[in-house]
């Protein structure tokens, strides 16, 4: 593979294989910069408080019963193609290990046996709920919730901002459009 060839539409495999290429290169780097180190460590909290508010909500419950009971859950197969790059190498420098193949073929390749296996996640993934969840899920706390959400979505853009600005300072200007185009 061609490192410089991979884009949003390469196969997750490709873009997977970019962002275990990237991190192996510019990691050291990367967790030598005071924000994105921050970042980092800001976004663990903001994921953490967002997993401790859907737990409490009891969404949680709701995904698993319908994942094990009524065959199916919202990550079907597809959904990891809207990843990019980026985001999985974002995961990497948080220490997620990227599967190598899907667990089950009818999900998401990033979907394992306890859920989700990334723990920055797509916008869709964070914000999408269903309808069975908003129907049984008290206002309040979905808008405790969406908050929470907020929190951690904004944080991961102005990470993913950040990786993009300083990889462009450590990738020649000539190399650095075909790497940003993941």
């Amino acid at each position: 593979m061609n490192i410089n060839e991979v884009s949003l539409s390469s196969p997750i495999e490709e873009k997977i294989d970019w962002a275990e290429h990237c991190y192996k290169s510019f990691r050291g780097q990367l967790i030598q910069d005071k924000p994105i180190v921050d970042y980092l460590k800001r976004l663990v909290d903001a994921i953490q408080a967002s997993h401790k508010e859907m737990g409490e909500a009891g969404i949680l419950d709701i995904c698993m019963d319908c994942e094990k009971n009524e065959g199916g859950s919202c990550c079907g197969a597809g959904l990891e193609n809207k990843y990019d790059g980026w985001l999985l190498l974002i995961n990497r420098l948080l220490d997620v290990r990227l599967p190598r193949k899907r667990h089950d073929k009818e999900s998401c390749f990033f979907l394992g046996e306890s859920g989700c296996l990334l723990k920055a996640r797509h916008v869709i993934c964070v914000n999408y709920l269903c309808k069975k969840i908003t129907d049984r899920i008290d206002p309040d706390k979905l808008n405790a919730l969406r908050e929470k959400e907020g929190i951690e979505l904004d944080i991961l853009f102005l990470l993913n901002e950040r990786l993009k600005r300083i990889l462009r300072e450590l990738i020649p200007s000539s190399d650095y459009l075909t790497w940003a185009n993941v």
